[in-house]
């Protein structure tokens, strides 16, 4: 592994961290961001990312994982952030199959094993990075617990829309169009072309401003819309993920009342056939809870900390 960039400042991430480039077994050069942890019997805590996200976007986050102790290590996909794109226009957010990122799982597990990061591991995955890791457990991926945020296991759109995305994705990648945009979307950075007051990510200010600063410094890391080969992608592994099993370690799920990105339904599905599995549905928030009102953040944080905390190493409880 080679070093690569990783920008401490514009992320806010704690100083001590340091990036590596890796690559899959196709190629594709992929980033990783790690962070050890000052109590080793903590565990390390790998972070699967979001559609159009980066390593530095977790910087807050990574420093409140260091914080509880946990090492953690943050993954660019292919596509995102500094990681090798897969289309001609670097701002497509495009991948040529869903299968793609699953290389990049085996690469980062590779490079947890190299780096000899301590166990147990953990898993947080929020949106496309759920989709991605819901996967990455049922086929084997070594952790011992796991917790979500916005999961996509199912693209919130309206039926009519559904009906018309699956054969035009379809056939926008049957006949080498699949690089193109999803009706609706363009090149432009979402978080630089849209008002706080219409974002459909946080109601927290501050981090929207956090993002809109990452966005306007670190232009390289951006990406735009989604291509209609990763809608066409992204349809099929939704569907096919929702009749996987649900695997058999604990599992804590977060989805704000007001997000309109991923689907409820398919969420509460999923979480009430989940054995240990806990949904939890937070009012007043949006997508990204990890970025939501300090409130919020807090809660998620302490809420992981206790599901990531093996039971020998809780408090005793006094028997009554």
């Amino acid at each position: 592994m080679l070093p690569a960039p990783l920008e401490h400042e514009i992320a806010e991430a704690p100083k001590d961290g340091v990036a590596y480039w890796i690559q899959a077994d196709d190629g594709t050069r992929l980033r990783v961001g790690l962070w050890k942890g000052k109590d080793a019997q903590k565990g390390t805590i790998l972070v699967f990312p979001g559609r159009s996200e980066y390593i530095e976007k977790y910087g807050r986050t990574v420093s409140g994982l260091q914080k509880l102790g946990y090492t953690a290590l943050v993954i660019d996909w292919r596509g995102q952030g500094l990681a090798d794109r897969a289309a001609d226009d670097p701002m497509a957010g495009h991948v040529v199959r869903f299968s793609d990122f699953h290389k990049d799982v085996a690469a980062m597990t590779k490079a947890a094993q190299d780096l000899d990061l301590p166990k147990p591991w953990y898993l947080i995955g929020h949106s496309l990075g759920a989709c991605i890791g819901l996967r990455a457990i049922s086929e084997g991926l070594p952790v011992s617990a796991c917790a979500f945020t916005g999961p996509m296991w199912n693209i919130n759109l309206p039926a009519v829309k559904r009906a018309a995305a699956w054969p035009l994705s379809w056939a926008a990648q049957t006949i080498g169009k699949g690089h193109v945009y999803a009706p609706g979307t363009d090149g432009k950075s979402y978080v630089l072309s849209t008002a706080f007051e219409d974002n459909r990510l946080t109601n927290d200010p501050e981090m929207y401003q956090y993002f809109i600063n990452q966005a306007t410094t670190l232009k390289q890391h951006q990406i735009g819309g989604p291509s209609l080969g990763w809608l066409f992608q992204t349809l099929k592994e939704t569907k096919a993920v929702s009749k996987l099993p649900s695997p058999k370690i604990p599992c804590l799920t977060f989805c704000g009342d007001q997000d309109v990105v991923v689907d409820l339904p398919a969420i509460q599905d999923r979480m009430s056939k989940w054995p240990g599995g806990r949904l939890e549905l937070i009012e007043n928030a949006r997508h990204d809870v990890f970025s939501e009102v300090p409130q919020v953040r807090e809660r998620v944080m302490t809420e992981i900390a206790k599901l990531f905390t093996p039971a020998s190493n809780q408090p005793a409880v006094a028997a009554r």
